[in-house]
């Protein structure tokens, strides 16, 4: 007891003893008192202490010596199991603790101790090989080593393929259990062997040749059907570790790799889906690797470059043939498909677009054509079961189109052999709704082909008519034949001008809601997009009376709502007259006759104005009315004459009355188009000065930028394409000044798109000098910004250090590295005062200092990507934790700062 108390007295004294001769003497003492007999006694009694006075080795020291002893005696084997046990539990700690990154540690602290760690690596594998001797601790033990193994630790592949923890680790891969932690350690060591690239993969082969034997052992494991479902996806796990890890290897074909490559087609063979997925990744990887001419550089000239690749696709066609063979069920419905849930039928979804990409990988190996034709046998197959039965088993026919359907931008346009073949097959399919559904998707993709194929024109009538029975059958059928109507006629409308009297049938009906059609309101605009394109091809005489003809069913129920009174219209719902003013939004941005739209809009500008003077009110309603406006004024440009005028007029006198940010977002494309024009400087000018000064009389703080997103959003893009189109109207204005310090109010508003906007804004004032119409202007410029550069910097620093989310960073830093370029010196000077008023509790001298070199060296026209990771450093360090955060805030105090200077 004695012993135990002056031991406890030195430890004590040893951390918190004022006098340093004192502290040092109690070192002296505990570091002798380890080494003796004694300390054994005392050990169980203060082993809570241990980690204060027992170094990193010294317990590995204890371990070894512990080892010599009698294990016989109970004591000193519960004894040695007990200082095992905390040495294997410090070193998992420490390792765990390098990888959480939420723990508040700086950056420059995090590398440190990932450092500090590296270098006591052999000490760490010493200490776990010791620790496996103990059976109860084995399973711990390897999952330690895996983690340790995340590090850059630099062990050479020779010296780990006969590492103890290496081998203990692969012999553990044979046991009848499988051990979760020998296949972490393995998955590791994979990736450790890859390194990135070949040579790191050529340097570590003495350690591949050791695992990859191992794992292949496993293969047959893979169908066994006796074998655990967990321990078969760790298995296949392993395998799509070393496709992805040797993916370069594998792909020069050798018969080595060939092995591993039909070890994945077993894999993904698996009837699970989540354990056939694992090689999705490995097929894409390899796909790249033997398409891109980059993989073959070292060949030389192109002759031996073409001859490499030409042998590698060769040899890897039968893998993707197979490939192709064996993820077209993945597609297919499931028998119970009606009773899935929305969570089920979403995770189907996500199957096929997943099972999409990889054959749309297999097509860049094999070719369209190539792949086409293995699709076509197997759609073949499944129509040949289902005869004349309109609902029989209609499933696999399903699954072949819908692979079909996903290679169409593989195959050839002018690909004759199947596609003729597959489009007369179309017609005779039952129509079930999802197989119609995807026969019209299938349709819509291969419109090009349609287009271009000698047989293409004879083919439209058919095809056409399964669309319209699309339409009648169900609304999901209906939404996925007019999308397809639309390719058609987008990439066929040559081919369709001569058939206008067909097509306006069809759309007729859709636009006016026919009974007999499902066309959902949403989807109709597929039809108004597709007639549009093919006005586009005619004269402008036939244009002008077709663009009648598409106003038509669109503008008489908005005329008939107008004439039921202004009380009526104010009171019907929005979607009655959005659905319709949206048809007329497609209308003008897909007919290009600009004189043709000019004319249209103004005939249809009293019903438009009438709405907008009844419905200023109505968000919904201005926001497609002005999509309209839009269209039309970028399609007409200056055809519009008078039109536009009265236009602008309107917008910016209900502006002031209703606020609506839709009038702003329409003024921003008049500026685009007529923001050079000179004849129209006046009104512009008014109209951008009205504009800006209602607005900036709306954002006065931070709370207005919070609960108007959209008015700021949408007045700072208009801001930067006054900046852009019309300098000379918008930076001598007296609303420049003001808008500027309408931006500094708002910059650290949490609204994503409201924050950029005014962040782009800021950093196209900072660039003007690199437009030629702007540069003029620079000296009005500088009177604005440098009185206000110290405060506009500190915002930027404290958006930077926490203001903002840590997403906006990138904007932010731009931003701050503009101001930075055009204001040089002076710039860097208020950068390092506002990093100043940081507290040193919060940010180091270091830290400072890092920030501000990369500013200054990015400034004078360095590398800017080296300022990227000081800028996230010195985000990071002020956002570490809450309490830190509040402090830099406090101390940079953003929203105190619109015309303050920096102290």
């Amino acid at each position: 007891m004695d012993l135990q108390n002056t031991v406890k007295e030195a430890l004590n004294a040893l951390y918190h003893h004022p006098d340093d001769s004192v502290r040092m003497q109690a070192d002296r003492y505990l570091q002798d008192f380890q080494r003796t007999l004694d300390a054994w006694q005392v050990l169980p009694s203060i082993r809570s202490l241990l980690p204060r006075f027992a170094s990193f080795r010294s317990r590995f020291v204890f371990i070894f010596h512990a080892r010599r002893f009698d294990f016989h005696c109970k004591f000193v084997n519960n004894l040695y199991f007990c200082v095992a046990y905390y040495a294997f539990y410090i070193i998992y700690l420490y390792m765990q603790e390098v990888l959480n990154y939420k723990i508040a540690a700086r950056p420059e602290r995090r590398r440190q101790f990932e450092k500090e760690l590296t270098s006591q690596m052999e000490v760490a594998l010493n200490i776990l090989t010791a620790c496996l001797t103990i059976s109860e601790l084995k399973e711990q033990v390897l999952e330690a080593f895996a983690s340790w193994l995340r590090l850059k630790h630099g062990i050479p592949g020779s010296v780990l393929s006969s590492h103890p923890l290496v081998l203990t680790a692969l012999s553990s891969l044979n046991s009848e259990l499988l051990s979760e932690a020998s296949v972490n350690v393995i998955s590791e060591l994979i990736h450790h062997t890859a390194a990135g690239n070949i040579d790191g993969v050529s340097a570590n082969m003495p350690l591949i040749q050791v695992i990859v034997p191992q794992v292949m052992n496993l293969k047959a494991q893979l169908s066994d059907s006796t074998k655990d479902e967990e321990d078969v996806k760790a298995i296949a796990r392993l395998f799509a570790d070393m496709g992805d890890s040797y993916v370069e290897l594998i792909a020069t074909g050798s018969d080595e790799s060939m092995l591993i490559v039909r070890a994945l087609l077993e894999v993904a063979s698996h009837p699970e889906y989540d354990i056939a997925s694992m090689t999705f990744n490995f097929w894409h990887s390899l796909q790249l690797n033997l398409t891109k001419r980059e993989s073959y550089i070292s060949y030389g000239n192109e002759a031996c470059i073409e001859a490499e690749r030409n042998r590698r696709l060769q040899v890897f066609r039968p893998a993707y043939e197979s490939l192709v063979s064996l993820v077209i069920f993945r597609v297919q419905y499931p028998e119970d498909y009606q009773d899935l849930s929305y969570e089920d039928l979403k995770e189907f979804k996500q199957t096929k677009y997943a099972v999409a990409d990889v054959l749309t990988d297999a097509s860049s190996v094999l070719g369209g054509d190539a792949t086409l034709k293995i699709l076509y046998m197997k759609l073949l197959e499944a129509v040949s079961g289902h005869g004349n039965s309109e609902h029989k088993e209609w499933r696999p026919a399903e699954a072949a189109l819908f692979c079909i359907r996903a290679i169409s931008n593989y195959v050839s346009v002018v690909e004759a052999e199947v596609m003729p073949q597959i489009m007369a097959l179309l017609p005779k399919l039952p129509h079930q709704p999802q197989l119609l559904q995807t026969v019209c998707l299938t349709i819509g993709a291969y419109s090009k082909w349609l287009d271009s194929a000698s047989c293409g024109l004879s083919v439209l009538p058919s095809v056409l008519d399964i669309l319209m029975n699309g339409m009648g059958t169900s609304e999901e059928c209906a939404a996925a034949a007019a999308l397809a109507f639309r390719h058609i006629c987008d990439d066929c409308r040559k081919k369709l001008c001569g058939c206008l009297e067909g097509l306006f049938h069809i759309y007729n009906r859709t636009v006016n809601g026919e009974d007999s059609f499902k066309v959902p309101a949403e989807d109709s605009l597929h039809l108004v997009e597709a007639l549009s394109v093919v006005v586009t091809e005619l004269p402008p005489d036939d244009a002008k009376r077709a663009l009648e003809a598409l106003c038509i069913p669109v503008i008489t129920p908005l005329q008939e709502a107008i004439n039921q009174g202004a009380e009526s219209l104010s009171k019907r719902p929005s979607r009655q007259l959005t659905v319709h003013i949206d048809r007329f939004a497609y209308i003008f941005r897909y007919v290009n006759h600009p004189q043709v739209v000019a004319d249209a809009i103004q005939r249809l500008w009293p019903i438009f104005k009438t709405i907008f003077d009844l419905r200023a009110w109505d968000m919904r309603t201005m926001e497609s009315l002005c999509r309209a406006c839009k269209y039309a004024v970028r399609t007409s440009g200056r055809f519009m004459g008078l039109t536009i005028g009265a236009m602008l007029e309107e917008i910016q006198s209900l502006y002031r009355q209703h606020h609506q940010p839709c009038f702003l977002y329409l003024s921003s494309e008049v500026i685009k188009i007529f923001g050079s024009d000179p004849s129209c400087a006046d009104y512009l000018k008014n109209l951008i000065e009205a504009l800006f000064q209602h607005t900036t009389r709306l954002l006065t703080n931070i709370q207005e930028f919070t609960a108007r997103p959209d008015i700021a959003d949408d007045c700072f893009l208009l801001a930067s394409r006054c900046i852009r189109y019309c300098p000379q109207l918008f930076i001598p204005s007296s609303v420049f000044p003001s808008l500027v310090d309408c931006s500094m109010i708002g910059i650290t508003v949490h609204h994503r798109e409201a924050s950029n906007s005014i962040l782009h804004f800021l950093a196209d004032i900072f660039d003007l000098a690199s437009s030629s119409v702007g540069e003029q202007f620079i000296p009005i410029r500088d009177s604005v910004i440098i009185p206000r550069g110290a405060s506009i910097t500190r915002i930027l620093v404290a958006s930077l250090t926490g203001a903002l989310p840590k997403s906006r960073v990138e904007v932010v830093s731009y931003t701050l590295l503009a101001l930075t370029r055009t204001y040089g010196m002076q710039a860097l000077e208020w950068a390092k005062k506002s990093v100043l008023l940081i507290p040193s509790t919060a940010v180091t001298d270091v830290e400072r200092s890092r920030f501000l070199k990369a500013l200054s060296d990015a400034a004078s026209g360095g590398d800017t990507n080296g300022l990227t990771i000081p800028v996230e450093e010195l985000s990071d360090v002020c956002r570490r934790n809450r309490a830190v955060q509040e402090i830099v805030q406090e101390a940079l105090r953003p929203l105190e700062l619109n015309m303050a200077n920096v102290s």
